[in-house]
């Protein structure tokens, strides 16, 4: 009889969303309120010239589209468990096994707020994580610690060699943030500086070169 400490732990899921979904959840509460609030109230207007269900439809019409981009909205999430890559939007959730990635790569969407997200494909199935995002004026927000550890013990899982070289930039971003380094020093921001000095305003995607200089 093997004892528990010689069973397999179950592995915890770990968020990957770059703004956790509490931190704007009563921001869309309040959002989803007033958008029914005055789909009520345009309906309730609407009864003086036109007939109740004509009105109904009215109110719905004008207050139902936010209601639901919110919703929607509050639901989006992203999460590892293991090497399995959670993705749930409002009506389904995806999987993507980063263990099986065929395609591995590193974009950058350069602007006055620039991203740079982790493109992985599996199959015929493309999922893209955000990584970081800064602003012009070098401020800006980054994936934790925690998830930017178990994201490169993921991707180096497979045998590609691009998820390798990825997985080595993110484990040199988690030491730079470890340590609290400045921007200058961190690969995701550098990254980005090296984008926003090609000058393009579409997005770029990092040759196999330029993500292992960034490790």
């Amino acid at each position: 009889m093997e004892s528990n400490s010689d069973q397999q732990q179950p592995v915890s899921p770990v968020g990957l969303d770059l703004v956790a979904p509490e931190t704007y959840a009563p921001m869309l509460r309040r959002l989803a309120l007033a958008s029914a609030g005055i789909g009520v109230g345009a309906g309730l207007l609407a009864t003086a010239v036109l007939s109740w269900p004509v009105a109904v439809a009215v109110g719905v019409v004008v207050g139902a589209p936010t209601v639901l981009y919110a919703f929607a909205l509050r639901r989006r999430r992203m999460w590892l468990v293991g090497t399995t890559l959670h993705a749930r939007t409002a009506l389904r959730e995806r999987l993507l096994e980063l263990s099986a990635a065929t395609g591995v790569e590193i974009l950058v969407f350069p602007g006055r707020l620039s991203r740079i997200v982790l493109r992985v494909t599996a199959g015929p199935d493309t999922r893209i994580v955000p990584l970081a995002m800064y602003t012009d004026a070098g401020s800006g927000r980054e994936l934790h610690l925690l998830g930017l550890r178990r994201l490169a013990d993921a991707l180096v899982s497979g045998e590609l060699a691009a998820a390798a070289a990825v997985s080595a930039m993110l484990v040199a971003q988690l030491r730079a943030e470890a340590r609290d380094a400045g921007l200058e020093q961190r690969p995701l921001y550098r990254a980005v500086q090296m984008a926003r000095n090609k000058d393009y305003v579409s997005p770029i995607v990092l040759t196999d070169r330029e993500v292992a200089e960034l490790s």
